[in-house]
């Protein structure tokens, strides 16, 4: 009778902790999380999965169509053929209007931009190196070239204005041997991206030569622009029209940037205050284009990605009249988004703020952390209390156990 009553008293004690654990663990596991309510439909915020959920996307930007928000006198939206464009503040980041910002197209040498990025900072402009034939092997059938050739010795600023006025692909792939080879600068690009906040990127071929599972958007490039005019380098070659390249027989050679936008020519005007940027075509891609200009203290960036009818020159036209929009509508609309958005970090004298404290409503709750963590060792605190009380009363109440 004594043991069963012991043993009645210890199962009880046990069960009465038991229970209160159960009935504390839902509080200790949320303890530190903000919930905040689903999403609403249509409204553009993406469950969490990846690192957009991370960043709280700008939700107008996700949306299909075109987003601009005017306000009263503000000039009509113009209306391209381009499968994707954006028009954005290159000083504040902010996003002033865009048609399917983040659908994923192919980039063609837009590409270049991100490539430019990540490799102009390791290999300096001034240093001379003699191109092998193992460089040149491998750059894809009707791909653009400079003329990069075997045994010959080329700076490497001479190489950049191979990449930025002719898009030359022999330049690029001597390049990114240099700095490592192609896969690895492949990998580097991507790591480039994500950090800058373009997660719409893959990179196959650092060239922007079309490649299986290769696509960018309006807006990741309009984010690589915008970080090369933070670049003196990068402003330098983009915004060049003019290069002497070098020739087999010691002399050299004219090139011409292929950014009719910027040299003005086959019956394209040239567009006042253009900075550059580039400009790539690929049967997959078709024609695009990343453009800055300034005017009065602003900068403009736009991007046209693939424009459905207009010709091959259509991709300028349209550039040209997002910019003229743009710098008409200035203050008179709305940010739709920012180019920031999705970075941890904005760019030096961005006046946009990133994501980095995100509207509860636009994502999921996460598990949080800081001086709330400690509620579950509480309730476990709590339990063994309570067994070691139970435990010091049955002692008392029946003397010590002696084993038989």
């Amino acid at each position: 009778m004594t043991i069963g009553l012991i043993s009645r008293a210890a199962v009880s004690s046990c069960a009465l902790c038991t229970a209160s654990l159960l009935a504390l663990s839902p509080a200790a596991a949320t303890a530190g999380t903000r919930a905040g309510p689903a999403p609403a439909p249509g409204s553009g915020a993406r469950a969490a999965a990846g690192p957009r959920a991370a960043a709280a996307p700008d939700s107008l930007l996700y949306r299909s169509g075109t987003q601009v928000r005017p306000r009263a006198g503000a000039p009509e939206v113009p209306e391209p053929s381009a499968r994707s464009w954006l028009v954005a503040d290159a000083d504040s980041g902010e996003v002033l209007a865009a048609h399917d910002a983040h659908r994923r197209l192919p980039p063609a040498s837009t590409l270049k931009t991100l490539f430019a990025l990540t490799v102009l900072p390791v290999l300096p402009a001034g240093i001379r190196h003699t191109v092998s034939e193992e460089e040149l092997t491998g750059i894809g059938p009707g791909s653009s070239r400079v003329g990069v050739a075997e045994d010959l010795t080329y700076r490497i600023s001479d190489l950049w204005n191979g990449v930025f006025l002719s898009s030359g692909n022999d330049a690029v792939h001597v390049l990114a041997a240099l700095n490592g080879g192609w896969e690895v600068t492949a990998e580097r690009m991507q790591d480039k991206a994500h950090a800058l906040g373009a997660h719409d990127t893959r990179v196959k071929s650092p060239d922007g030569y079309d490649a299986p599972g290769q696509v960018s958007s309006a807006f990741d490039l309009a984010v690589f622009g915008r970080a090369g005019l933070h670049r003196p380098d990068f402003v330098r070659y983009c915004s060049r029209e003019e290069a002497m390249f070098p020739g087999r027989d010691g002399g050299s050679y004219g090139i011409r940037n292929t950014n009719r936008l910027l040299t003005g020519s086959d019956g394209v005007e040239r567009y006042p205050g253009i900075v550059g940027i580039k400009n790539g075509y690929t049967s997959s891609a078709g024609n695009t284009l990343v453009a800055a200009a300034r005017r009065d203290g602003r900068t403009l960036v736009v991007t046209v990605l693939n424009p459905r009818w207009g010709g091959g020159h259509a991709v300028y036209e349209e550039a040209r009249t997002l910019l003229d929009w743009g710098f008409d509508a200035s203050g008179r609309v709305d940010a739709v988004g920012s180019l920031d958005a999705l970075r941890v970090k904005p760019l030096p004298g961005s006046q946009a703020q990133p994501a980095t404290a995100p509207d509860p409503a636009a994502v999921p709750a996460a598990r949080g952390h800081g001086p709330e963590r400690p509620v579950p060792w509480t309730v476990v605190g709590a339990a063994l209390l309570g067994a070691m009380g139970v435990a010091l009363f049955l002692r008392l109440r029946w003397g010590p156990v002696v084993p038989d």
